[in-house]
């Protein structure tokens, strides 16, 4: 199954952005279509390790829990536990440093919901779903890293 990439840039540096990323119960705050978030279980290092999202799709109200895996510091990897609305989800942020100090950013994402949507609906949400993370992504880093 193919899934969607994209990226961006931030002014931000990378270890901001890490962290805006890392930070799961404040995705209701900046990222699109996100309702709920409650952490279930964190890593040894407090990271969560698992969480469970409410999310408005373009159809239905979409619930699911993740499995998180960081590779420091640059990529935070996710998979969905097989769900009711969700049989398979997986994607990644990448973080690299871009010269003038601020991070590129990529975004990978690849979704097969349990109930029927047409494939090209579908990708297009994904895009959807990927371009309205990103740009979220990077203006709560921006203030993040601009508020010091």
């Amino acid at each position: 199954m193919e899934g969607t990439i994209r990226s961006t840039e931030a002014s931000a540096p990378p270890e901001v952005v890490f962290a805006v990323a890392c930070d799961l119960e404040t995705y209701p705050e900046w990222a699109t279509g996100v309702v709920k978030v409650e952490v279930l279980e964190r890593d040894e290092a407090g990271r969560p390790s698992r969480a469970a999202f409410v999310v408005d799709g373009f159809i239905r109200r979409i619930s699911y829990e993740l499995e998180y895996e960081y590779d420091l510091p640059h990529i935070i990897s996710w998979r969905a536990v097989p769900g009711d609305d969700i049989k398979e989800m997986e994607g990644s942020y990448e973080f690299r440093p871009t010269e003038g100090g601020g991070t590129a950013i990529a975004y990978a994402l690849r979704v097969a919901p349990n109930f029927s949507v047409p494939g090209f609906l579908r990708r297009q949400a994904e895009k959807q779903i990927v371009q309205a993370a990103l740009r979220g992504l990077r203006l709560r880093a921006e203030e993040q890293a601009a508020a010091g």
